[in-house]
C-alpha cells in the first residue's frame, strides 16, 4: 500500500476539528474516517496482478542514437485502472521521462513509449516495470513491481566513419579508374595507355610500343583478396583515459574505419580482441555482412585490468594465417612493453608479415610538454617529456624489426591508420 500526498493532506486536515473541540475523541473520530476513506479508496482500486506487461523488442543503435522502450499494458480486471506506471532502465541507458500515467477501463489495452538515449555503448538491461495504481479518492494505492525483461544492445558510435569518403577516392585513384600509373611488388597488372610526360619509364611496354607505333606504359593494380587481420588490445593498456574515453575506444573506431576500406578494397578482414585470453573473434565474414558483425563482436567489450599476454598474441596471429598478410595491432606504446615482450613477438611477426602498430596518445601529455608557465608546469612538461622521449625510442625499436608505427591523438589515429593501409597498398607491400 502506498499513501499519496491527498491522504496526508486529509490527515492534516483534522488539525481543523481537534483546534475547535481539543479532545482525544476529536482526534481518535478523525483518524477512524481518514482510516475509513483510505481503506475504501484502496479497496477500489483495481489489482495490480490483473495488469498483464509485455515489452516489445529493441532494435539495436549505435551510441548517441535514440531509440525506445514500448511496453504493451492489458487491463484484465473488472474496474478501471488508474495508474502511474515506471519503466525502469540501468543509469547508462539514458531514460527520458520513464514514468506514465494512464486511466484503463476494463479489458482495454494502452502502450507507454520510454525514450532512450545511452551514453556508453554495450548491453542495457532493463529494470523491473512498477504499476502503482490508485483509487478513485487518489488517497492511497496498490503498488507492485514485475520483471519484464529487456535488452538494449548499443553499437560503437563510429564517428571516423567521415573520414571513409575520401579514402574511398583514393582507393579509386590506385585501383586504376582514375588516371593513376602504380607500381610495386605484389601489384597486379591492369591494363596498357599511352605514355604521358611524368610517367616511369620502367612502366614502358616496349614490345606492345613497336605493335602499336607509340609508346604505351603498363598501368597496375593493388591486388585483392589480400588478408588484414586486426589485433585489438583490451588489456590494462586500454583503459587509460585519453580526454573523455578510453584508449579502447579509440582503437574501435580506428578497427571499423580500416575494416570498411579494406573491404571496399577487396580484401578480408579477421579481427581478435584479446588480452590474455580471445573476448572476441570475427572471421571468414565478407561483403555487407562484416561491417555488422564486427559493430556486434565490438559493442561489448570493455578493457581487463590485466597485463597483456604477447606470447598468446603471437600464438593466435600465426593459428589464423597461413600465408602472408597485414597484421594491425591496437594498443598502448609503453615504455614498459619491452618488459612485457612485445618487441620480441612484433619482431616473429614481422618476418612473416607486414606488421603496423597503432597507438592512440594522450593529449593531456602532449599538452603538458608545451606548458611551462610556472615551476609546477615546468616539472610536469619534463616528465612528459622524459616519457615521450621513451616513448619515441620504442617506436624507433620497433621499426628496426620491420614494423611500421602509426602514433596520433584519439580523434587523429582512425584517419592516419588507414593513409598507411592505402600507402602500403600503393606501395605494393600487401
Amino acid at each position: 500500500m502506498v499513501l499519496t500526498g491527498r491522504a496526508v493532506g486529509l490527515l492534516a486536515l483534522g488539525l481543523i476539528p481537534v483546534l475547535l473541540l481539543p479532545s482525544w475523541l476529536t482526534v481518535a473520530t478523525w483518524l477512524v474516517l481518514v482510516a475509513a476513506l483510505v481503506g475504501s479508496d484502496l479497496a477500489l482500486a483495481a489489482p495490480v496482478r490483473d495488469v498483464r506487461i509485455e515489452r516489445a523488442p529493441i532494435p539495436t543503435v549505435r551510441h548517441t542514437e535514440e531509440t525506445a522502450s514500448r511496453l504493451r499494458l492489458h487491463n484484465t480486471s473488472p474496474r478501471t485502472l488508474r495508474a502511474l506506471v515506471r519503466d525502469a532502465w540501468q543509469p547508462s541507458a539514458g531514460t527520458g521521462t520513464n514514468r506514465h500515467r494512464l486511466t484503463l477501463g476494463a479489458d482495454q489495452v494502452r502502450r507507454v513509449r520510454t525514450t532512450l538515449r545511452p551514453w556508453r555503448r554495450g548491453d542495457m538491461s532493463a529494470a523491473a516495470v512498477t504499476v502503482r495504481s490508485y483509487g478513485p479518492f487518489g488517497l492511497a494505492a496498490r503498488q507492485r513491481s514485475t520483471d519484464v525483461p529487456g535488452l538494449l544492445r548499443v553499437l560503437p558510435e563510429f564517428s571516423a566513419r567521415r573520414h571513409l569518403p575520401s579514402r574511398l577516392a583514393r582507393l579509386r585513384e590506385m585501383d586504376g579508374r582514375a588516371a593513376v600509373n602504380v607500381r610495386g611488388q605484389g601489384t597486379e597488372f591492369d591494363s596498357l595507355r599511352e605514355y604521358v610526360i611524368g610517367d616511369d619509364v620502367r612502366a614502358i611496354d616496349w614490345r606492345a610500343s613497336a605493335r602499336r607505333a607509340e609508346v604505351v606504359v603498363r598501368t597496375w593494380r593493388p591486388e585483392r583478396d589480400r588478408r588484414v587481420l586486426i589485433v585489438l588490445d583490451t588489456s590494462r593498456l586500454s583503459a587509460a583515459r585519453l580526454g573523455e574515453a578510453p584508449r579502447l575506444e579509440a582503437g574501435i573506431e580506428a578497427t571499423l574505419l580500416l575494416a570498411a576500406l579494406a573491404a571496399k578494397a577487396g580484401d578480408r578482414v579477421d579481427l581478435v580482441a584479446m588480452d590474455r585470453t580471445v573476448h572476441t573473434r570475427v572471421r571468414g565474414v565478407e561483403g555487407p555482412a562484416l561491417m555488422s558483425a564486427l559493430a556486434q563482436g565490438l559493442a561489448t567489450l570493455t578493457p581487463e585490468l590485466v597485463e597483456p599476454d604477447w606470447a598468446v598474441v603471437a600464438q593466435e596471429i600465426r593459428d589464423r594465417l597461413s600465408q602472408r598478410a597485414l597484421v594491425v595491432i591496437l594498443t598502448g606504446l609503453e615504455p614498459g612493453a619491452i618488459e612485457s615482450g612485445l618487441v620480441s613477438v612484433v619482431a616473429a611477426v614481422a618476418r612473416d608479415h607486414q606488421v603496423v602498430l597503432a597507438s592512440a596518445e594522450d593529449p593531456v601529455a602532449q599538452r603538458m610538454r608545451r606548458s611551462r608557465e610556472s615551476t609546477a608546469e615546468l616539472f610536469d612538461a619534463a616528465a612528459a617529456e622524459r616519457a615521450e622521449l621513451e616513448r619515441g625510442a620504442l617506436a624507433q625499436r620497433l621499426q628496426r624489426t620491420g614494423a611500421q608505427v602509426v602514433r596520433r591523438a584519439p580523434e587523429d589515429l582512425p584517419p592516419a591508420l588507414a593513409d598507411t593501409y592505402l600507402a602500403l597498398k600503393a606501395a605494393g607491400k600487401l
